[in-house]
């Protein structure tokens, strides 16, 4: 009993390890920084214009099901944004379409999709998430009319002319939306060695060995293992952590000298994290990347602006939203990465195939249901889907898997709530696995 408790752990601390070190970083701060800039600096107009609940609908659920494509957002960066845009007026509709679609029109996911497993499941994923997205989203539009028209109520005046963005904003938007897919995007331009720096760790290596055995990869539980390079980011992602607490708490009435240096670790951790340390005997050998110039260059070019041309009270609003996001969304985040990876370990690998490998109803609504429990990070997720794929999974659960996975993760279910409460997360939960579950049967039907 001792040691099953010990392995389930093991299993739920190498999976949050794991995501703290290949996934926070690059992809979710900005992320939160984003959302924060869509409360702070873009009219309320900019969105409800589009988004909002008297938007005429062929305009606001195309535009909430293409917003995940051009903001390349994943499974995990699609909270905060999500949370952002609700909050700033957004119907619940689009906003639900937004959340659902948004993870699988990722051009990432798409490209990865149709590599490792087939450009039948990319496509399938892509225009079954749309029409289901929007249909999803009208259903909830529907049902919760009478809440929606309480929480709209003084935002008809915005539709009475445009909102302009002013021009700086969007600079700075668009400055943190680059920093955003400079840290995605998985081209030659960003993974291009330029300049390689070995120094001596002798303890680089006894380290990393002390690290594979307590936690230990596992591709098929999609535990990536943390390498001292991992280790080193989450040491300075619990700094930030707790620089944060003083720096930010209070940023929207005065910086201090904690809210500087927070801003100074997010950088330098931004930069590492953009960088390669892989340890080769007893050496760190240091690889500067194309990633890490390009982020260099415009992690200066956001100081520059931001000192420039923005007041104080106009940065400290938008850090003050940043870190409302984060202590709403990264707590849940987090506790759902470890429960999932607790779960996980508790599912034998020889299960999917009995029960998977066919496509019935209940095929189908159990690979739904491998995606409340047994959630991975967009792209992490592609490949345990072929290894599900491998262990005799029919395609057509395979699909439905990777529909439910971003939407009805554990993670994703608490943070959804938190933001448009219980009642609407049920329902919505319920929709989705009704139309993931179909949309695997369908797709399953016509594909063997």
């Amino acid at each position: 009993m001792i040691d099953t408790i010990i392995n389930l752990l093991q299993h739920g601390l190498g999976s949050l390890a794991s995501y703290l070190a290949a996934h926070v970083l690059l992809c979710l701060l900005p992320a939160f920084f984003i959302a924060g800039a869509l409360v702070t600096m873009i009219p309320k107009a900019a969105i409800t214009r589009y988004l909002g609940k008297n938007a005429p609908k062929w305009i606001s659920y195309p535009a909430a099901a293409l917003g995940g494509f051009v903001l390349a957002v994943c499974s995990c960066t699609i909270m905060p944004l999500f949370a952002s845009i609700h909050k700033k007026g957004a119907g619940i509709g689009p906003a639900i379409t937004f959340l659902f679609v948004g993870p699988a029109v990722n051009i990432l996911a798409i490209s990865f999709t149709g590599v490792q497993i087939g450009m039948d499941i990319a496509l399938a994923r892509v225009l079954l998430s749309i029409f289901f997205g929007i249909l999803i989203g009208l259903l909830i539009a529907w049902i919760f009319k009478k809440d929606e028209a309480e929480r709209q109520k003084g935002n008809n005046q915005l539709f009475a002319h445009k909102a302009a963005i002013p021009g700086k904003n969007t600079l700075f938007f668009v400055l943190l939306l680059a920093i955003l897919i400079t840290g995605t995007l998985q081209i030659n331009l960003f993974q291009s060695e330029l300049v390689t720096v070995p120094i001596q760790a002798p303890w680089a290596n006894r380290v990393q060995v002390l690290l594979s055995r307590w936690i230990p990869s596992n591709p098929d539980l999609g535990i990536e293992g943390v390498s001292v390079h991992g280790l080193i980011l989450i040491g300075l992602l619990v700094l930030i952590g707790a620089s944060a607490v003083k720096g930010l708490s209070t940023v929207d009435e005065s910086f201090n000298n904690w809210t500087y240096l927070t801003l100074i670790l997010i950088t330098i951790t931004l930069l590492i994290a953009s960088i390669k340390l892989p340890v080769i005997g007893n050496q760190i050998a240091i690889i500067l990347t194309g990633r890490f110039l390009t982020e260099t260059i415009l992690m200066i070019a956001l100081w520059i602006i931001a000192k420039q041309l923005f007041s104080e009270s106009d940065l400290g609003s938008w850090l003050w939203e940043t870190w409302r996001f984060v202590k709403q969304i990264l707590p849940l985040l987090l506790a759902g990465v470890f429960a999932a990876g607790v779960v996980r370990g508790l599912i034998p690998a020889n299960w999917i195939e009995s029960i998977a490998g066919k496509n019935t109803l209940m095929a189908n609504l159990i690979g739904v249901l491998f995606g409340v429990f047994m959630y991975f990070p967009t792209l992490v997720e592609v490949p345990i889907a072929q290894t599900f794929l491998s262990l005799g999974m029919h395609r057509g659960p395979l699909l439905a898997y990777l529909l439910a996975d971003p939407e009805l993760s554990i993670q994703s279910i608490l943070i959804t709530s938190s933001v448009i409460g219980k009642k609407k997360t049920f329902v919505y939960v319920i929709l989705v696995t009704i139309f993931t579950t179909l949309a695997g049967l369908i797709f399953g039907y016509f594909i063997t």
